[in-house]
């Protein structure tokens, strides 16, 4: 199958001098609640279901069946918790037509933390004729994460 990253929404841009999303949590609260990625139903707009595939703690190999609704089409992919390295968190969801690589890096920021969020979507084959109006949707539905992920982060206990 060839592959090339054709469409990227950027909830908040890892480019340099790119503004980061802070929040009241520290670290050790914040890590953990978006390693487990069932909790992105509350905190992303596009997720109409998400269940965890497998028992037990959140780790490495974790994985989680997702159903989004973007522009009105539904799609499900398997995303796996492929990194849980200090401060840095890496889901992979995929399925036969799209890859998506969900890198989350929190940072110590005051007593809070700072968080940057960066979502890169890989269309296969014929899905990639979609690339365009993907980039579009993409964008404003990254806009609307960074303000519900902020919101939810912030209500949660410290």
């Amino acid at each position: 199958m060839d592959s090339a990253p054709i469409a990227r929404r950027d909830a908040v841009p890892l480019q340099p001098g790119a503004p980061r999303v802070s929040v009241e949590p520290a670290p050790d609260v914040v890590v953990p609640y978006l390693a487990d990625f069932g909790h992105a139903n509350q905190w992303d707009p596009g997720t109409e279901r998400r269940t965890r595939e497998d028992p037990g703690p959140i780790r490495v190999g974790s994985s989680w069946r997702n159903t989004s609704k973007i522009a009105g089409i539904s799609t499900e992919l398997t995303y796996t918790l492929e990194q849980l390295a200090g401060d840095r968190v890496v889901l992979v969801g995929r399925n036969d037509t799209a890859t998506s690589t969900e890198t989350i890096e929190i940072t110590p920021s005051g007593s809070g933390s700072s968080i940057t969020y960066t979502n890169e979507l890989e269309f296969e084959d014929v899905a990639k004729l979609a690339a365009p109006l993907g980039k579009v949707v993409f964008e404003k539905l990254g806009n609307d994460t960074e303000r519900q992920l902020t919101e939810v982060l912030n209500g949660l206990e410290r």
